[in-house]
């Protein structure tokens, strides 16, 4: 059985997709840096993200959306001076902004509620053979998004929703031939047990 096509050749990324892609995330902070970080890769290469993690855990706080909710214009210009980011406005101010409304959602009862609801709590298990298969949205997504930017979030279309939540593990798009899609539909069985 071979990886997803995907993934490689650099360690960084086999390492991602062999331990972290379509694991199930259920932390209400890890699941907004997911989505922050997959509006920030909105047209770049997802590696180009993954060589930068740690600088934007770094520049933001540790993704503690508490305390970047607090930032304002300043911060806003000390960041697009950081290197070790992608360093593009609308994203940064999204990011800011996006953390106020991740406040609102936990106290409503919880980010990681109002997410996994849409799958009533366990991930969905797609059968896809080859990369041609996987969707790059899928209706789903168009809800979610839809939903999301009624709440106020911003840099979360369709496609990034869907890419969220592969990375995440609301869905398991591991291809059938790799062998993380057994791994992970075993987590999403444990989940429901």
């Amino acid at each position: 059985m071979e990886r997803c096509g995907w993934a490689g050749p650099d360690e960084i990324y086999l390492s991602y997709h062999d331990t972290d892609w379509g694991v199930p995330e259920y932390d209400s902070r890890a699941l907004w840096e997911k989505l922050v970080l997959d509006g920030f890769q909105a047209g770049l290469s997802w590696l180009t993200i993954l060589k930068k993690r740690n600088n934007f855990r770094s520049a933001f706080a540790g993704f503690n959306p508490d305390v970047v909710a607090q930032w304002g214009p300043e911060d806003v210009e000390r960041l697009l001076g950081d290197a070790g980011i992608i360093r593009h406005r609308g994203k940064i101010e999204a990011t800011i902004s996006n953390a106020r409304v991740w406040q609102k959602i936990e106290a409503d009862g919880g980010f990681d509620r109002f997410l996994w609801n849409y799958v009533d709590g366990v991930p969905l298990q797609n059968k896809w053979v080859t990369l041609d298969d996987v969707p790059a949205f899928t209706p789903l997504s168009i809800k979610v998004s839809k939903d999301l930017k009624k709440e106020g979030f911003r840099f979360c279309g369709p496609t990034i929703v869907y890419a969220f939540m592969q990375a995440v593990g609301m869905v398991n798009d591991h291809l059938v031939t790799c062998p993380r899609h057994a791994a992970v539909a075993e987590m999403a069985r444990a989940k429901t047990r």
